[in-house]
């Protein structure tokens, strides 16, 4: 069975294609999101993997009699930046993409 033409180039571009996120995931790992809340007070820092990184908090902020609005601070600030890092994965698919929503095509440990 003799595949025609146009589908041969179909799947060449779906090969360029899937390069292409195995690099861009690569890429992903090693860029990171930085976000502060609470007027600086919470800072957290996320990967392309959606990994939290590491979490800063200012000393006058330790205070066990504040312990819940530190918690507050820090739910907030890892959800912003799970977010963010969501965001920036979505903005390197699309240029990959072209802007198009492929059904499935996500990259591995991303999502």
């Amino acid at each position: 069975m003799k595949i025609p033409p146009q589908f041969q180039q179909l799947f060449k571009e779906m090969q360029k294609i899937q390069k292409k996120l195995e690099e861009t995931q690569k890429q992903l790992e090693e860029k990171t999101v930085t976000v502060q809340v609470g007027g600086g007070m919470v800072t957290v820092t996320a990967n392309g993997k959606q990994e939290i990184l590491s979490i800063e908090i200012e000393k006058e902020l330790i205070n066990p009699e504040e312990k819940e609005m530190l918690e507050d601070l820090i739910i907030a600030g890892v959800n912003e930046a799970l977010k963010r890092s969501k965001e920036m994965v979505e903005e390197e698919l699309s240029k990959i993409t072209g802007g198009l929503k492929l059904p499935g095509l996500n990259l591995p440990g991303l999502f």
